[in-house]
């Protein structure tokens, strides 16, 4: 199956909710019956955070819906999952998430060479008027482009 078939989950609240500074790609750990749902692209993103714990990183909240042709050893779909790091990425992490107002949260999941991959973003919560300004930037980007639909793109 190759790479363009498989689909991206995206957490596009994460987006709105928080100013990304640094990214990481991670590998989980996943069962069989989740795997084969997740290439049907049936999970969300949406309520899923990533914490460390014991030195080892966790993605809690991310739902997986059952696979549908799956016998009684189906998967639990919000069970915790385990993110595969290095020593050095997750020492990194800890110190990050250690610092007031940091968190770890997932950005999308995706499969790379037939393994699942999940980017993992240290992140600081936005305040209200941050969003505010990111609405009102992406309206007007938005305005433009409807007004000079096919001339150019506009890059903000």
């Amino acid at each position: 199956m190759s790479n363009n078939s498989t689909p991206t989950i995206k957490n596009r609240k994460a987006r709105h909710e928080y100013h990304v500074e640094e990214t990481y790609e991670a590998g989980i750990v996943l069962r069989g019956t989740e795997v084969k749902s997740l290439r049907e692209g049936n999970a969300s993103l949406g309520e899923a955070f990533a914490y460390i714990k014991n030195g080892e990183v966790w993605l809690n909240g991310m739902y997986i819906k059952p696979y549908k042709h799956a016998t009684y050893e189906n998967h639990d779909e919000r069970r915790e999952r385990k993110l595969l790091l290095n020593k050095r990425e997750i020492r990194e992490m800890d110190k990050a998430v250690n610092k007031k107002g940091y968190t770890l949260a997932p950005l999308k999941m995706y499969f790379k060479k037939g393994y699942a991959k999940i980017l993992i973003g240290i992140a600081k919560g936005k305040q209200k008027h941050d969003k505010r300004q990111d609405i009102k930037e992406r309206d007007t980007k938005r305005e433009l482009e409807r007004k000079y639909k096919g001339t150019y793109k506009v890059n903000m």
